[in-house]
């Protein structure tokens, strides 16, 4: 997905994006969702959100 389009989806839920990284603003979205904040750590693989927006670009 490209920044712009995690840029608007931080914007629907009202998250300040100001100078954050792709990495930052989906960690910060998945936290408002109610979700582990695991997009590109060494926990994404072992997640277990199959269904996540980002899981294709995170495993």
């Amino acid at each position: 997905m490209r920044i712009n389009e995690v840029k608007e989806i931080a914007k629907r839920h009202n998250i300040k994006i100001g100078t954050s990284t792709k990495c930052e603003l989906v960690r910060a979205i998945q936290q408002t969702e109610g979700n582990q904040q695991c997009f590109n750590t060494n926990h994404s693989a072992d997640c277990g959100q199959r269904s996540c927006l980002w899981r294709e670009e995170c495993v």
